[in-house]
C-alpha cells in the first residue's frame, strides 16, 4: 500500500477510472477515493465509459462520473477494481503516471506503485484502508464516503455470505457503519429490490436452465431477444448467475450472455472445486477463484459447446 499512498499524496490533479459494465465495487471505490482526495485539497475527475447503471445511481456522487476518457494533463490516472486497460473501454492517457488498485487475483499489473491485494473481499475494502492512511475520516461527506465503500463490499461479498469475507472485511464494515453507512438500505437496494422487468427476465432465462456432467455443471443462456421480450436492460441480468450458483448439486455454474457477435461468460464455482479463473483464463478472462468472467468472440451456441467441454474436463479432475 505504501507506494500507492506516496503516489496519491504526490499528485495534485487525479483522474479515477472505473471499468466497463461497472458494478458497485468499481463505482463505490472511485467515488469514495475521489471524496478522500478532494478532502486533501486535490482536483479529481471520475470516469467510466459505460456510465453508472440505474441500480447504482442511489450512490451519492454517482452523477459526477463522466463517460469521456481522462484528460491527458492530469498528474495521475488511478484505475480501480480492474487490471486490463481493455476493461476501461477507452484509451488511457500515456503521459500521466498510472496507479492500479484492485483485489482480483488474475490482475497481472506490475507497476512499481500498483496495489493488488487478492485477499481483500473488495476494492472498496482496500479503499477504506487507503482513506484512513491518508488521514481522511470515513464519515467524510456526511457518511457518503462510508456508504459508497459499503456498497462495494456488500455487492462483492453478497452481503457477507461469500467465503471471501474475512475478519478484516467485517472490521472495516463495522467501521463504515459507525461512520454512517446505511447497511440495511444498501443491502435492500442491491439484493432485495428489483424492477418487474428484471424478474421477468430471470424467469425467462432460468426457464431454459440445463445441466451437464451428471449434474456437476449447471448453465443457462441469455439472448438479446430476452431483453426485448421482457422490457429489461442488460444491467438487469446481474444476479442470474448467483441464482444458478445456488444449485445443491452443481460444482460449476455458468451463464452465457449474448454480447453482439460474441458471448459474455460468467462463472461461479464452489469452495474446494474448480478454480473459476482457470476456466475463464482459457478464454482470456479472469476474476476470482469462485467468481470469474470472460468474453468469447463466438456466438452463444458455439461458445457454449467450447466452454462446456473445458468445464466438464476441469470438473472431472476434482474429487467430490
Amino acid at each position: 500500500m505504501k507506494p500507492a499512498l506516496q503516489e496519491l499524496k504526490r499528485a495534485s490533479r487525479i483522474a479515477i477510472v472505473s471499468h466497463r459494465d461497472p458494478d458497485p465495487d468499481t463505482i463505490g471505490s472511485a467515488i469514495a477515493l475521489g471524496l478522500a482526495l478532494e478532502a486533501m485539497g486535490k482536483q479529481v475527475s471520475l470516469h467510466s465509459a459505460d456510465g453508472v447503471p440505474e441500480a447504482q445511481r442511489f450512490l451519492v456522487g454517482s452523477d459526477r462520473i463522466r463517460t469521456d476518457p481522462p484528460p491527458a494533463d492530469v498528474d495521475l490516472v488511478v484505475t480501480v477494481d480492474f487490471g486490463s486497460a481493455a476493461r476501461a473501454k477507452f484509451a488511457l492517457p500515456q503521459g500521466p503516471h498510472l496507479l492500479n488498485i484492485d483485489h482480483h487475483a488474475s490482475n497481472g499489473a506490475t507497476g512499481p506503485t500498483d496495489w493488488i491485494e487478492p485477499g481483500s473481499a473488495a476494492t472498496c475494502e482496500m479503499t477504506a484502508l487507503l482513506a484512513i492512511r491518508l488521514g481522511v475520516a470515513l464519515s467524510e461527506g456526511g457518511g457518503a464516503l462510508a456508504g459508497q465503500l459499503m456498497a462495494g463490499i456488500v455487492m462483492d461479498t453478497a452481503t457477507f455470505a461469500h467465503p471471501n469475507t474475512t475478519p478484516r472485511t467485517l472490521a472495516v464494515s463495522a467501521a463504515l457503519v459507525e461512520a454512517g453507512a446505511p447497511l440495511s438500505d444498501i443491502s435492500r437496494r442491491l439484493y432485495r429490490s428489483k424492477p418487474d422487468a428484471q424478474l421477468r427476465l430471470f424467469g425467462r432465462v432460468l426457464g431454459r436452465l440445463e445441466t451437464d456432467a451428471d449434474g456437476r455443471i449447471i448453465h443457462a443462456s441469455l439472448f438479446d431477444a430476452d431483453l426485448d421480450a421482457t422490457g429489461a436492460i442488460p444491467a438487469h441480468s446481474e444476479g442470474i448467475i448467483d441464482l444458478l450458483a445456488q444449485s445443491d448439486d452443481a460444482d460449476v455454474a455458468i451463464l452465457f450472455k449474448e454480447a453482439g457477435e460474441g458471448t459474455r461468460l460468467s462463472v461461479r464455482t464452489k469452495p474446494d472445486g474448480v478454480d473459476a479463473t482457470v476456466l475463464t483464463g482459457l478464454f482470456g478472462g479472469g476474476g476470482h477463484a469462485r467468481a470469474s468472467g470472460a468474453t468469447l468472440p463466438l456466438p452463444v451456441e458455439e461458445a457454449r459447446r467450447v466452454v462446456l467441454a473445458d468445464a466438464e474436463r476441469l470438473a472431472a479432475a476434482v474429487a467430490r
